[in-house]
């Protein structure tokens, strides 16, 4: 006669045959770190060190490291101290000052916060938040928007770095200023007019409202450091291979039609996604190209690029993102070739 086992409240029922260790599927994954792959990537550099001299050696890639070491080391110190100033700016300038210095009417605010982005140092990187942190306190969206396409186009690291890298061609300079603040207010206008406020979702806090300004500020220096950083990196990466490996018959074709040469510097300028503080380092060694078409390079660069897209998509909605990029695109095309007629 089978005797049924007394439970009592309380107590835990003992482990059946059917618990058993949780599979290899559920078990902590190793996942390899940067350490160690910088490791492995050292390694293999000391294994195959003779052909790896042995490639650096040729003319090709000696010409590719001259550009690229150029164009890193020059572009660099202006990018740290970009992304310092506007760290700075997001974390101890409260954005209640700009809602106060800006007119009431949204016709004259426009160009008053195209012209604020010359006196406020920053990056594109730091625009976009800034210029949600403004409509977030009651800034017209259109003047926002101008300050978010001018201040990291026409602030005095940008202007600076751009006469560095043109010595000799202060017009470069002045053109690169007027066309992007034409472009800036032109498009606060534009969306003053035909803008609608359903394509522009309010946009969230900032990721370090809440914080101490102390970690916040380093917080947002690493952020911007590290990204603009790599877009740095690649851009010099590109420019030096467009410099020492496409074909010269390539570069004087693209470079020899003047129209071509305008759409495919605004293109790469796209692509290239560089911060805007390094640009004027790799415009500079295009010298294939006109400067007309540099400088739609530098005026399409700190407004719409891969990287800018994705941070307007993510801080006012895709559906504003998708109407914003073209037109800024468009009309700094047309700034660009307009200006370029009149000054260089």
């Amino acid at each position: 006669m089978a005797i049924a086992e007394e439970t009592h409240p309380g107590t835990v029922p003992a482990p059946t045959a059917t618990n058993s260790p949780d599979p290899p599927g559920d078990q902590e994954r190793w996942h390899p770190n940067s350490s160690l792959l910088m490791t492995l990537l050292l390694l293999l550099a000391l294994v195959f060190q003779g052909p790896v001299r042995g490639a650096l050696a040729t003319p090709v890639m000696q010409s590719w490291m001259t550009v690229f070491v150029a164009v890193a080391v020059q572009a660099l110190p202006f990018l740290t101290l970009g992304v310092l100033l506007s760290a700075s700016i997001a974390v101890f300038v409260p954005p209640s000052f700009f809602a106060r210095a800006l007119p009431a009417r949204p016709a004259l605010a426009v160009p008053v916060a195209g012209l604020a982005g010359a006196v406020l140092p920053g990056c594109e990187c730091a625009s976009v938040p800034v210029a949600g942190a403004l409509v977030r306190r009651g800034v017209t969206p259109a003047a926002a928007l101008a300050f978010l396409l001018s201040a990291p186009a026409i602030n005095p690291v940008v202007l600076t770095a751009t006469a560095v890298a043109f010595p000799g061609e202060p017009e470069m300079v002045l053109a690169r200023f007027a066309a992007s603040l034409l472009v800036a207010c032109a498009m606060g206008w534009l969306w003053q007019r035909a803008g609608r406020t359903d394509w522009l979702r309010p946009p969230a806090h900032a990721a370090y409202e809440g914080r101490g300004k102390g970690e916040a500020f380093w917080g947002s220096v690493r952020h911007d450091l590290m990204h603009a950083g790599g877009f740095l990196v690649l851009g010099a990466m590109a420019a030096a291979t467009l410099k020492a490996m496409a074909p010269a018959s390539w570069l004087r074709t693209a470079a020899g039609n003047p129209a071509f040469s305008v759409l495919a510097l605004a293109v790469l300028a796209v692509l290239l996604s560089i911060c805007s503080e390094a640009d004027a380092f790799v415009a500079a060694s295009l010298t294939q190209f006109s400067l007309t078409a540099r400088l739609a390079f530098l005026v399409v660069g700190p407004m719409i690029d891969l990287k800018l897209f994705a941070m307007q998509a993510g801080t006012f909605g895709r559906g504003f993102a998708l109407r914003f990029a073209p037109a800024t695109f468009a009309l700094a095309i047309a700034g660009a070739v307009l200006t370029g007629a009149v000054l260089l």
